[in-house]
């Protein structure tokens, strides 16, 4: 049995992880069996990323909902 690999915590990181497996893979060096398992690291990482975007963008949502008082107000540059 493979032991899975861990996902980094943080975004940054794990889209660092990505890009650089994406190298890995457009090089051409890998065998079969290697693509494949960098290609379904590639798919873990993607899935992080993409939780990480949707709680982010989930969070920016409910500060900017103008229905709701305890979310953020405008930015008033002249306060």
């Amino acid at each position: 049995m493979t032991k899975k690999a861990a996902v980094p915590p943080d975004f940054e990181q794990a889209l660092a992880d990505l890009e650089a497996l994406v190298r890995k893979l457009e090089s051409g060096a890998l065998s079969l069996d290697e693509s494949l398992a960098e290609f379904r690291r590639g798919v873990e990482l993607t899935r992080h990323c993409q939780a990480a975007l949707d709680r982010a963008q989930q969070t920016v949502e409910q500060l900017l909902d103008v229905d709701n008082e305890d979310s953020a107000t405008a930015f008033d540059p002249d306060a």
